[in-house]
């Protein structure tokens, strides 16, 4: 898995990842999920095969936010957990 790095532009905060393959891709998109249902703060993504891509932003405030950078590191430390 290839654990990237999160930029910002104006449309958000974006990171993509690469996982072995679907199954390993889904699993970490399951995880996402119920740390989203979690902080009420839902991401914006897209998944082929083997590939994530991931943009919080704040659609009520039109820019990224506290919350979002919360999330980020909410999903970064999933990552680094090793349970992905």
């Amino acid at each position: 898995m290839n654990l990237g790095a999160w930029h910002e532009d104006g449309q958000g905060l974006h990171r993509d990842l690469d996982f072995s393959g679907f199954v390993e891709a889904w699993t970490f998109m399951n995880q996402v999920a119920v740390l989203a249902e979690t902080m009420d703060h839902h991401p914006d993504w897209s998944n082929s095969y083997n590939k994530v891509h991931i943009t919080l932003i704040s659609h009520d405030k039109g820019c990224v936010t506290a919350r979002d950078r919360q999330m980020a590191e909410a999903i970064d430390q999933l990552l680094a957990s090793g349970t992905v």
